[in-house]
């Protein structure tokens, strides 16, 4: 069987048991609301920004006024950027918003000593110069540039303020929001818990608690089932030398676990690449996975244990590396020598699927409940088990005097805490 791969992901992910088929991650209470990304629509070559989706910039949350936000979508302008084009100079006026529809720009800043220093990129669905809608005169604090043919949505201060005066629900929305006072919180943007350090004389102590999730998250276990049909002349006359049976069901329960693997890596509700967190996922500053795309990517989070990749994206990391003469080296685990960035061993991976584009995803992640990493799900113990997780059942003979087993395997996967994992997107493997 040719689609056996090495399941990297299911042999070094911790298994946790979800008894109950549920499994409740309560994390403190996080000021941001929904993914922070914009959605686009397009018709030909005209694209729109849909108005419920301006609810996510920061103060137009909560706004639920449908006729505003549509009023407010109507007033961008579509504008087009090639590679190298300054969308905004740092230290110019910033007098309008702008969405990024499809495409990556550079952010850069100005150094101590007068050069440029790289501050981030910035992809679809990102924005910036968000300020504007509170009306502040402010300056640009980096200057954008376009990395690759860029599509943005902008919108000037004066036109916004055009119609916040026109519109009473959105004057009054924003003037709540720029007068009601900023929650405190830490970097993390949770909600922060109180505490004196240092001594002064016998100062009053701060009283405090951990404000939690008001909802907290709850994993169920996810299903992947078949049917392994074999009839009763082959189980009864050629299960000699190899039993027909068990050779079926092995092969069926490979193909289980490979679509486990495929569904803890791309499943929309639970899959690795679609739970990230906004703020862990970044993008290559030239496309190919550089050396400096790799350390950006590990150091996002404490005790990165794992990086999980595509074979050809790994051989783009040699790639890249060879041409700075670097030669990373290899890291043993589980007895099996892989390639490793900065001691991390990189793990071949291949439900990291590679798009039309010739792009892909790589994946850093910390693992284990003791860690608040990343976890796997399963309840062991199940009615028939014939593997942890995967339990085997006989549904009987039918007309036709076919055997049938029921072979299920129950799984999911949960990030306890956001920082845990890292994608590094908009990946190139071609160059």
């Amino acid at each position: 069987m040719q689609g056996i791969s090495p399941r990297w992901l299911l042999k070094v992910l911790p298994f946790v048991e979800a008894k109950g088929g549920a499994y409740r991650v309560n994390r403190r209470l996080s000021y941001a609301v929904g993914d922070g990304l914009l959605t686009f629509t397009s018709v030909g070559s005209e694209i729109r920004v849909v108005p419920q989706e301006l609810c996510e910039l920061p103060l137009l949350r909560g706004f639920d006024d449908e006729a505003a936000l549509t009023a407010i979508a109507n007033r961008f302008e579509q504008r087009e950027y090639a590679p190298g084009d300054v969308i905004a100079e740092i230290g110019g006026r910033a007098d309008q918003i702008v969405l990024i529809a499809h495409g990556k720009v550079s952010q850069l800043g100005r150094g101590e000593y007068g050069d440029d220093v790289a501050l981030g990129v910035l992809a679809d669905g990102q924005y910036f110069g968000e300020q504007v809608l509170a009306g502040q005169d402010s300056e640009w604090a980096f200057t954008a540039r376009a990395l690759t043919h860029t599509t943005v949505l902008t919108m000037s201060r004066s036109t916004f303020d055009q119609l916040n005066g026109q519109v009473q629900p959105l004057r009054e929305h924003i003037a709540l929001q720029v007068s009601s006072p900023a929650q405190a919180q830490n970097k993390h943007g949770e909600a922060e818990i109180k505490l004196a350090a240092g001594h002064t004389g016998e100062p009053l102590l701060p009283g405090t608690f951990v404000d939690y999730e008001l909802r907290p998250r709850e994993y169920e276990l996810s299903v992947a089932q078949t049917i392994v049909r074999v009839h009763t002349r082959v189980a009864d006359l050629y299960s000699q030398p190899m039993d027909q049976v068990e050779h079926q069901l092995k092969l069926t329960i490979q193909a289980l676990r490979e679509r486990q693997e495929f569904e803890l890596v791309n499943n929309k509700d639970f899959g690795l690449l679609h739970n990230a967190d906004l703020k862990q996922r970044i993008h290559t500053r030239s496309g190919p996975p550089t050396p400096d795309d790799m350390d950006e990517l590990i150091s996002r989070r404490r005790k990165t244990k794992y990086i999980l990749a595509h074979p050809k994206a790994i051989a783009a990391i040699g790639r890249e590396a060879s041409k700075r003469g670097l030669y990373p080296q290899l890291a043993d685990v589980n007895g099996t020598q892989v390639p490793s960035w900065r001691g991390i061993p990189i793990l071949p991976c291949d439900k990291l699927q590679i798009t039309d584009q010739g792009t892909t995803s790589i994946i850093a992640m910390r693992t284990g409940e003791e860690n608040q990493g990343v976890i796997g799900l399963h309840q062991t113990g199940i009615p028939d088990e014939y593997e942890p997780g995967l339990n085997v059942r006989f549904m009987g003979i039918d007309e036709h005097a076919v055997l049938k087993y029921l072979v299920s395997t129950y799984y999911s996967a949960a990030i306890l805490v956001p920082d845990a994992l890292g994608v590094l997107e908009h990946v190139e493997i071609g160059r």
